[in-house]
């Protein structure tokens, strides 16, 4: 081994070992007290959810939240801030949803139900059908053609109550939501009935985005979530008898893309100002609550990041960006856009932390990264070990940043405790008063703190040989 080699692989044992300063302790202190007595994400949330609302892509809340987060960034004297034009899909729910089991003549069970983003509306006077419950697509294929044709689907498979990680639980089950439509439509099925992606026993039904893929209109079936408690109900009066019938009907239309942007802000880096590090969530929301912990509080913690940064007298030496991606939940046009751009620009985005996991309290990090960006990343964990952040591992980022990925750079996702998440996600309860002020703001200064840490060490901490003899 020669020196060059030899001295690089020390480098990297250091970095593995311990990259920071006792100054950074002092600096991440102040970045904590500052969030903790200083803050202004719960101020941002309370507006953004109270007098604008549900955010969903194309509607007139989604554009007044573009102009409200702008104007809120131009307020904090940043460098530079600006929209990023992009089309977005423009699906509208219409009236209430209606649904009822129908168990023999005038004898109905009114039930909870909310059609999932995309669905086509059912017939004007509804769709009533007998129902056949699956757990999976492959139980489907099992029944076949003749057991489903002119039949309602009702996907039952819940999510996985013993998994610790409910974002496993979730991905364990979801793709009877997103691709549940296409798969019963192989079989001949006039609508389907997806169980809520939720832990929890209640009567709120959750939605979310569902595909069609590439099916023609006049093929495509009406698709709604049932909330747990109703699905429970459903599925034991299946078992005592399969003669029964559902009803349901919904209003949603599709209609054609609208113009929105992106809403970007900038602090430039003084030093490498042409390396960028971004920090963001998504703007738009669901409809069915405010969209407070998806992604509402995702947006004001990165906004707050650029002020915690100025706050707290941090000069980064790379350019630091706020994004706050619109249309993440059906279509994911904001993030593609950003990186569209940012590559046509040839722009080196070094490192890019999401926040898309609620507002409850920060454990940690997830990482998209090489194992020497990794090690230098558990180098830092004394640093957060006084505020209880100990959860840093390898594995995902999150949906707007990820396009961005490259074979060097630092792509990461704030993880919070996950445990109530689920109980709020693309519900009408995912409201303002269901986050706490302390528990957003350390999350603010959790990702203040780490975005510090990689702008001022970078996302490498390997030297190679050519650096070595220069």
């Amino acid at each position: 081994m020669n020196k060059f080699k030899w001295l690089a692989c020390l480098l990297g044992f250091i970095s593995s070992v311990g990259v920071y300063s006792q100054s950074d302790a002092q600096v991440l202190k102040k970045i904590y007290t500052t969030s903790l007595t200083n803050g202004k994400s719960y101020d941002w949330l309370n507006h953004l959810s109270n007098q604008i609302g549900g955010r969903l892509s194309g509607s007139l809340n989604a554009e007044k939240a573009v102009q409200y987060t702008k104007e809120e960034l131009d307020k904090l004297g940043l460098d530079k801030v600006w929209l990023q034009p992009v089309m977005v899909p423009k699906w509208v729910r219409g009236f209430k949803e209606y649904a009822y089991i129908e168990s023999g003549k005038g004898k109905t069970t009114t039930v909870n139900i909310c059609a999932l983003g995309g669905s086509v509306a059912t017939p004007a006077l509804g769709l009533k059908a007998p129902i056949v419950e699956v757990k999976n697509f492959e139980e489907l294929e099992m029944l076949g053609k003749e057991n489903i044709e002119g039949k309602i689907v009702f996907f039952n498979r819940p999510m996985q109550a013993d998994l610790i990680s409910t974002f496993e639980a979730y991905g364990g089950c979801v793709n009877q939501r997103y691709k549940g439509a296409v798969e019963a439509t192989k079989y001949g099925a006039v609508g389907i009935i997806v169980r809520s992606m939720n832990l929890r026993l209640d009567d709120l039904p959750h939605t979310g985005s569902m595909t069609y893929e590439d099916l023609p209109v006049a093929d495509r079936i009406p698709s709604a979530a049932i909330s747990t408690n109703d699905a429970e109900l459903l599925s034991t009066m299946l078992k005592l008898n399969k003669s029964i019938k559902f009803y349901f009907k919904q209003n949603c239309k599709q209609l054609k893309d609208v113009l929105s942007y992106n809403v970007i802000g900038q602090i430039t880096g003084s030093e490498f100002p042409e390396e960028y590090m971004i920090v963001g969530g998504h703007l738009d929301s669901w409809d069915l609550g405010d969209g407070s912990h998806d992604d509402g509080a995702g947006v004001v913690q990165s906004m707050d990041v650029l002020r915690l940064l100025k706050e707290s007298g941090i000069k980064p030496k790379r350019s630091i960006r706020v994004v706050l991606f619109m249309n993440e939940e059906n279509g994911l046009r904001g993030g593609n856009k950003y990186a569209e751009e940012a590559k046509q620009k040839g722009e080196n985005h070094v490192f890019a932390l999401e926040s898309d996991a609620g507002g409850f309290t920060p454990r940690g990090f997830s990482f998209d990264c090489n194992d020497a960006s990794f090690n230098q990343v558990l180098s830092w964990q004394p640093l957060f070990k006084p505020y209880l952040i100990h959860f840093f591992e390898k594995g995902g980022s999150g949906a707007d940043v990820g396009p961005l990925k490259t074979e060097t750079n630092v792509l990461a996702g704030l993880r919070p405790d996950s445990q109530r998440y689920f109980d709020h996600h693309h519900a009408s309860n995912d409201t303002f008063d269901a986050v706490n002020k302390r528990e957003l703001e350390l999350g603010a200064a959790t990702m203040t703190a780490l975005v510090y840490l990689f702008d001022k060490y970078g996302v490498n901490p390997i030297v190679n040989e050519k650096q070595i003899k220069q």
